[in-house]
């Protein structure tokens, strides 16, 4: 990999990519320009790839950067590389974000969000169950406390829990599992397991869809985690003015953070101190079965 300034070119994995508009400002109130932007997916890179390779990619793009207009794409473009890797899912050639070259080649084209399917392109088998809380106020404290009742129950449950920011305002809770389960057999899991919570939280914790009707009320979406629908990858930027990252995290710092704690400024260093605590996703060393989970719920 090298990086040229005066041309600001780089060549990744074989292909010389072109940065055009580095001095572009992304993120205008965070100080971040594209070749700002660049570097940091560069610095984290492995981490990211290590869980997005070959899963369905969208990508949000904010041509004039994140004060602007945005629109999402699914489709790998007609004037994309042709060693980008691509797959077609339900007549849309999605990209793959398998290696650092297709990261900023997207990068590049203004993609500030990577949002990523829960399972392969080449299968629809989940390879995790997950919780997305979503507050309906500013105030984090509810998101803490949700999070940290709902690690409670996934310890009563024998489920290892791996949570990480949004990069917006809540926090995402994944469970790696066994790859042999459907998706139906996991909204059961995630919709008992939701349900619960809000048997015995209700003035903390809703599962009703419609946000009008959420009052202050933190949702517990269970229905994201399907077939072909996405959630950001870990280390994804989120288009907030901070220039914010969806930032995997320990359970015991659960309780003394907020998501503007982890930016495209901070998150290096700490990837580079703590290490990728998303590896247990990505690449996980044990996966949770959901059998006594099912059979309760069956009989």
């Amino acid at each position: 990999m090298s990086l040229v300034i005066p041309q600001y070119e780089l060549t990744l994995n074989g292909h010389t990519l072109a940065i055009t508009n580095p001095d572009k400002p992304l993120w205008p109130k965070a100080h971040v320009t594209k070749l700002d932007y660049i570097r940091y997916l560069l610095q984290v890179a492995p981490a990211l790839i290590a869980y997005s390779k070959r899963r369905l990619l969208t990508v949000i793009r904010y041509p004039h950067g994140v004060e602007d207009k945005s629109f999402y794409q699914k489709n790998t473009p007609d004037y994309a590389p042709d060693w980008i890797h691509t797959h077609e899912w339900e007549n849309t050639r999605y990209t793959l974000c398998d290696d650092e070259a297709t990261l900023i080649w997207m990068a590049n084209q203004a993609a500030l969000e990577y949002h990523v399917s829960f399972h392969l392109a080449t299968d629809e088998i989940p390879t995790e169950l997950v919780f997305d809380l979503d507050p309906s106020t500013p105030d984090f404290s509810v998101v803490i406390e949700a999070a940290l009742l709902l690690k409670e129950l996934l310890d009563e449950l024998g489920l290892p829990s791996i949570p990480k920011t949004s990069g917006a305002s809540g926090l995402q809770i994944y469970i790696p599992i066994e790859r042999r389960y459907t998706f139906e057999q996991t909204r059961v899991v995630g919709q008992f397991i939701a349900n619960y919570l809000v048997e015995k939280h209700p003035t903390l914790v809703t599962i009703e869809r419609l946000v009008k009707n959420r009052g202050t009320k933190l949702y517990i979406d269970y229905l994201q985690h399907w077939r072909g629908k996405t959630l950001p990858a870990p280390y994804s930027t989120r288009a907030r003015e901070q220039a914010t990252v969806s930032t995997p995290l320990r359970w015991e710092e659960v309780s003394s953070i907020h998501p503007t704690d982890f930016t495209v400024d901070t998150v290096p260093e700490r990837l580079l101190k703590n290490g990728d605590l998303f590896a247990s996703v990505s690449a996980p060393r044990t996966q949770a079965s959901l059998d006594p989970i099912l059979s309760f719920l069956q009989s």
